[in-house]
C-alpha cells in the first residue's frame, strides 16, 4: 500500500510517525545492519533539517517519529555543512563538486540559485527524507551482501501526529515498545536500537533532545512550551512505557491472546500499557492522531484529498484510557493484534 503524508502543513511546524518494511517482510537486519541504518537515521535527518525524536530500528522494518520546523531560510554555510554530513569523507569526484558548489554560490547569479533550489527541495519534507534514507542504505546493504534488487516492500507508511502532549508522548512509548512487543526485551532499556535506550545511554545528545521534545519542551506547541530536565522527560517516558507496574515485561502469548480476547469486545479497556504491548494499527494506519478538535480540523482536507462525496469522522481510540485520542482511519477490523 502507497501512503503520503497530508500535503496541508503549508510550511507549519508538524510531526510523523514513518515506517517502512523489507520485501516480503524478510528478517534482513542482523545487528551490524541495524547499527549502520540507526546512523544513517540521523546523519540524513540533519541534512534534510528534520529532528528524529525517537526511532525503532526491526529485523524486517523500522519506525521514526520527526519532527519538521517551520519552513525558514537556511544560508549558503547551513547547505554546505548539511550536504557534507551525507559525505563525512567524500571521494576525490565529491569533494571537487563541493569546492565547485562553493565557488557557485560565493559568486551568486543563476548557477547559484540553481543549486540552492537542488538542495532545499531536498530538505523540509517527510517525502525526501525517507527517499534518501532508504536509497542510502539500500545502496549500502546491496554492496555489502553482494545483493541487487529492491529491499523494501513499500513506499512508506506515514501518521501526522499533533506535536505535543499525550499524542507525541503515546506515539512515542509505541515506538519504543516494539522490541518488547516481539519478544526481543522485557525492557527497551535493554535494545541498543531505539531512541529511548539511546537517550538513556546518553551518548547521543540528539537522542536526549528528543526525549526532551516529546515530554514538554514543546508542550504548548510552541517553543516557548516548559523546559523540563532529560531526567525528568525520562522518568515520565518510563511510566507511561510500563504504567503503574514498574518493571512490566512484555506479554507472554497467552496474556496476549486474552489481552487481545477482551479487546474484541466492542466496550472492552485495558491499561494502556498493556495495549501498548499489543500491534495497535491506529498508530501505524490511522493517518491522523491526535486530539478530537487537531483530528477535526483536518477533516476537509482529507475529503479533498481522497475524493470523498462525504467527509469522514473524527473516530475515537477504543480499547484502552487513551484519554482525548482519536484517529481519522476508524479502523474497525482487526484493529488489534
Amino acid at each position: 500500500m502507497r501512503t503520503r503524508r497530508l500535503k496541508v502543513i503549508g510550511g507549519r511546524e508538524a510531526c510523523y510517525h514513518v515506517m517502512t518494511r523489507t520485501v516480503n517482510g524478510e528478517r534482513l537486519f542482523e545487528d551490524r545492519e541495524k547499527e549502520v541504518l540507526r546512523k544513517m537515521i540521523w546523519q540524513v535527518a540533519d541534512f534534510c533539517g528534520v529532528q528524529v525524536l525517537t526511532y525503532c530500528v526491526m529485523a524486517n522494518h523500522f519506525h521514526v517519529l520527526l519532527r519538521v520546523p517551520e519552513a525558514g531560510e537556511v544560508s549558503d554555510g547551513e547547505l554546505l555543512r548539511r550536504y557534507r554530513v551525507l559525505y563525512p569523507k567524500p571521494t576525490k569526484y565529491q569533494t571537487a563538486k563541493i569546492e565547485v558548489m562553493e565557488k557557485h554560490l560565493a559568486a551568486g547569479g543563476e548557477e547559484a540559485e540553481a543549486i540552492r533550489r537542488r538542495l532545499l527541495a531536498r530538505m523540509g519534507d517527510v517525502s525526501e527524507y525517507m527517499k534518501a534514507l532508504k536509497q542510502r542504505f539500500s545502496v549500502w546493504y546491496n554492496r555489502s551482501h553482494k545483493r541487487f534488487g529492491t529491499l523494501w516492500a513499500e513506499r512508506f507508511k506515514s501518521v501526522l501526529v499533533q506535536g505535543a502532549g499525550n499524542p507525541l508522548q503515546t506515539m512515542a512509548a509505541y515506538i519504543d515498545l516494539n522490541p518488547v512487543r516481539a519478544g526481543l526485551v522485557d525492557d527497551p532499556i535493554d535494545y541498543r536500537f531505539c531512541g529511548y535506550a539511546e537517550a538513556v545511554a546518553g551518548q547521543w545528545q540528539a537522542a536526549r533532545r528528543g526525549i526532551r521534545v516529546i515530554w514538554g519542551a514543546y508542550a504548548d506547541g510552541s517553543a516557548r512550551g516548559q523546559q523540563v530536565s532529560v531526567a525528568e522527560a525520562l522518568r515520565m517516558h518510563r511510566e507511561l512505557i510500563f504504567g503503574k507496574q514498574a518493571g512490566q515485561p512484555g506479554l507472554s502469548e497467552a496474556e496476549r491472546a486474552k489481552a487481545l480476547q477482551v479487546l474484541e469486545q466492542e466496550k472492552a479497556l485495558l491499561p494502556r500499557a498493556t495495549v501498548l504491548r499489543c500491534r495497535v494499527r491506529y498508530f501505524t494506519d490511522g493517518a491522523i492522531l491526535g486530539s478530537q478538535e487537531f483530528v477535526r480540523g483536518f477533516v476537509e482536507a482529507w475529503q479533498r484529498e481522497k475524493g470523498r462525496k462525504y467527509p469522514p469522522k473524527v473516530n475515537r481510540m477504543r480499547g484502552a484510557d487513551w484519554q482525548d485520542l482519536a484517529t481519522i482511519n476508524g479502523l474497525r477490523r482487526r484493529v488489534f493484534e
